[in-house]
């Protein structure tokens, strides 16, 4: 990374010189890198332009969620779920996210019980007992954000209440272990120890990702313990921790349509998700 001259214009755009700016903390990153940690490219380093951009786009994402207050209900279709997310999000000037992506046809995933994520909504009613993952990812002036909440429907089982609020849980120790210079395994590792110690199973086919300028940009975050250095978290990065939370097998089968991923053994799986910057000090919740 330091490829750049101490009285050149800093590549951050902050328009300081480098030995100003970033110089003396990528010195910092040398010794990182000669213990065998990876170092972000600075691609992956949001301008605080892109940083507002993002924000303003998480803050979208979390007023649609307000916006289904009150609605999640028995007998509602993940159609019409489809169809509110669709029209407030153009209403508000934004674009939603998944709607052609990679040829999915909806504006929304719903992903309802034993459906780990990527669910393709359709006629399919809420009923007493179920549980729903409704995931929405906003682009707004071209900038990203991605969110996601568990939803209960009237009287559920008392082990989908335990699985809801530990994929709840298990987001908030990952989120919680965001600090800058730490290696993102650190993630992995809070959350693998929640699951397990709760009884539950964490999905490894799919995991959090880079986002902001794209829909999923590097790098990729493992939600269980990879057992490696990896790469380090730097101030200015944004991604996504979304774990997934299994009722028993961790494993995963994705259906003849590309898409919807269900539980091997039908049981149940829940998930939450947030979008997260890294700071100087910690973290910022952009979808919070």
């Amino acid at each position: 990374m330091l490829t750049i001259q101490r009285n050149d214009p800093c590549w951050c755009g902050s328009e300081k010189k480098y030995k100003k700016c970033h110089m003396e903390k990528e010195s910092i990153l040398l010794d990182y890198q000669r213990e065998g940690f990876q170092i972000p490219k600075r691609k992956l380093i949001k301008s605080q332009q892109q940083i507002e951009g993002i924000r303003k786009s998480g803050l979208l994402a979390k007023s649609i969620f307000n916006m289904l207050e009150g609605k999640i209900v028995e007998g509602v279709t993940t159609n019409e779920i489809n169809h509110w997310v669709h029209e407030y999000t153009i209403k508000h000037g934004a674009i939603p996210a998944p709607l052609g992506y990679n040829g999915y046809p909806k504006s929304v995933c719903t992903s309802l019980n034993n459906v780990i994520c990527h669910g393709i909504p359709d006629e399919t009613k809420l009923k007493d007992g179920d549980i729903i993952n409704i995931d929405i990812t906003t682009i707004l002036d071209g900038y990203y954000a991605d969110t996601s909440r568990m939803y209960t429907i009237g009287s559920v089982s008392e082990k989908a209440k335990q699985l809801v609020e530990c994929a709840k849980e298990c987001l908030e120790v990952g989120i919680e272990s965001v600090k800058p210079y730490k290696p993102f395994n650190v993630i992995g590792e809070a959350i693998e120890a929640h699951a397990t110690k709760k009884g539950f199973s964490v999905v490894r086919d799919f995991g959090g990702h880079g986002i902001g300028i794209q829909f999923h940009e590097e790098p990729f975050i493992h939600h269980y313990n990879i057992g490696n250095k990896g790469m380090i978290m730097l101030p200015g990065m944004t991604f996504t921790i979304e774990p997934m939370i299994n009722e028993g097998s961790y494993k995963c089968k994705i259906l003849d349509d590309n898409w919807t991923t269900i539980t091997v053994d039908g049981g149940l799986s829940a998930q939450w998700e947030h979008t997260i910057l890294v700071t100087e000090t910690g973290f910022e919740l952009l979808t919070d």
